[in-house]
C-alpha cells in the first residue's frame, strides 16, 4: 500500500494479477485488498505491474472517474528505436473473443479513437525506456500502439516481441485531484522519472 485514506487508495499491482474480478475466478486486486471493498477507477492488463488507484466509495469512485482529471503515466521498454518524442493517434478496435486490439483505419461499430505522448529517456542499439502519457485509456493501447510502428514492448509476445519475460510496460505516475480537492502525485518507488 502506498497510500490510503477514507476515500481511495493508491497500491502497487503485481503482474499476473487481474485489475478487478470477473468471471474467471483467477486472482484480482479485489482478493488482495480484502477485506476493503474497493472500485478500481482504471485498470492495468493482467501482465502489468505499477500503480493502481482504487475508491473506497461509491462517491468517491464516480468523482475519480469522472472530475479528477486523472493523468497515468507509463514506463515502457520497446525493440527498436522510436522518435525521441511524439504524440499518436489511432483508432483501434477490441477483438473481445482474441482479446487482440487492432489498429484500424475507418470508424465503425466497436472502433474507439486512442491517443498517448511518449518520450524516449534510454536508448541502447536494440531497446528503447520511454515515459507514455496515456490521454485514453483503451484495451492494450500502449502494447498495440507502440508495436503497430514497428517497436513491440519486450516480451509482449502477442503484437510482434521478440523476446522473452515480462511484458516491458509498468504503470509509474498518476496525477489526480482527490474528492476534498487537493491534487495527489504519486510516483513508483524505484522509479526515476525526469521532468
Amino acid at each position: 500500500m502506498i497510500f490510503e485514506d477514507e476515500s481511495l487508495l493508491v497500491c502497487l499491482k503485481p503482474s499476473g494479477i487481474l485489475s478487478c474480478a470477473d468471471a474467471s475466478g483467477k486472482t484480482s486486486m479485489n482478493d488482495l485488498l480484502l477485506p476493503r471493498k474497493v472500485y478500481p477507477v482504471h485498470r492495468l492488463d493482467r501482465e502489468v505491474s505499477g500503480l493502481m488507484l482504487f475508491a473506497k466509495t461509491s462517491q468517491a469512485a464516480a468523482f475519480l472517474s469522472n472530475e479528477s482529471g486523472l493523468v497515468k503515466e507509463y514506463l515502457a521498454e520497446c525493440a527498436g528505436m522510436p522518435p525521441n518524442e511524439g504524440e499518436w493517434t489511432d483508432l483501434l478496435y477490441h477483438d473481445r473473443i482474441k482479446n487482440k486490439t487492432y489498429v484500424v483505419k475507418r470508424k465503425r461499430n466497436g472502433v474507439k479513437e486512442a491517443r498517448l505522448a511518449f518520450r524516449v529517456l534510454e536508448q541502447t542499439q536494440d531497446t528503447a525506456k520511454v515515459l507514455v502519457r496515456l490521454f485514453t485509456g483503451r484495451t492494450h493501447q500502449i502494447r498495440v500502439q507502440f508495436a503497430s510502428r514497428g517497436f513491440p514492448l519486450c516480451g509482449d509476445k502477442k503484437y510482434g516481441s521478440k523476446s522473452s519475460g515480462a511484458i516491458g510496460l509498468t504503470s509509474v505516475r498518476l496525477h489526480f485531484t482527490h474528492p476534498n480537492g487537493q491534487r495527489l502525485t504519486f510516483t513508483y518507488p524505484e522509479v526515476t522519472i525526469p521532468e
